[in-house]
C-alpha cells in the first residue's frame, strides 16, 4: 500500500473512530442526564479562557463549529443559564461568551461521565504506547507541524 493510500486509510479510520466514540460517549452522558457534549466542549473552552470568556468567533474556532451554529448553541446555553453574553465596550460588533456559575457546575457534573466515556469508548481499545503515538501524531496535525518525508539531496564534495 502506498503512503497516500495509508494516509487515506488513516483519515477514514480517524473519522470512523471519532464518530463511533463520540456517539457512544454522548449516549452515556445523556443517559446520566448531563449536558450534551457540544455544550460541554463550549463550557470547557469558556472555563479555560477565564473570567473574560471568549469572542464568539473564538468559540467557533475552538469547538470546530460554524459561527451560525455556535451562535445558536450559545443562545441555547444562555437560556439555560450556563453562559452569558457580554457586549464589548470598545467594539459593538464583538460579543463575548462567558461561563456562569451554573455553567461551571454543569461542567463539573458532566466531567466524570465524559471521562468514563473516553476511557470506555476510546482508550480501552489502545495500549499505552498506541495512545501516546495517537496523541503525538494528532497533536502534530492540529498544530500544522508537517513532517518532511523527502530526504534532502546530498551535496557532492
Amino acid at each position: 500500500m502506498s503512503k497516500g493510500d495509508v494516509g487515506i486509510e488513516a483519515w477514514r479510520a480517524l473519522l470512523l473512530a471519532h464518530n463511533t466514540a463520540v456517539r457512544a460517549i454522548e449516549s452515556d452522558v445523556q443517559r446520566e442526564g448531563r449536558v450534551p457534549l457540544t455544550w460541554y466542549d463550549v463550557l470547557l473552552e469558556l472555563k479555560a479562557a477565564g473570567e473574560h470568556g471568549l469572542r464568539m468567533q473564538e468559540v467557533a474556532e475552538r469547538v470546530v463549529l460554524s459561527r451560525t451554529r455556535v451562535s445558536r448553541l450559545v443562545d441555547e446555553m444562555v437560556r439555560a443559564g450556563l453562559v452569558r453574553k457580554d457586549a464589548d465596550g470598545a467594539d459593538k460588533r464583538v460579543v463575548w461568551a462567558v461561563i456562569t456559575e451554573e455553567g461551571l457546575e454543569a461542567l463539573r457534573a458532566t466531567a466524570p461521565a465524559y471521562m468514563r466515556g473516553i476511557r470506555r469508548h476510546f482508550s480501552a481499545y489502545l495500549t499505552d504506547e498506541e495512545t501516546e503515538v495517537v496523541a503525538e501524531a494528532l497533536t502534530k496535525v492540529a498544530r500544522g507541524e508537517r513532517v518532511d518525508t523527502v530526504a534532502a539531496p546530498r551535496r557532492r564534495g
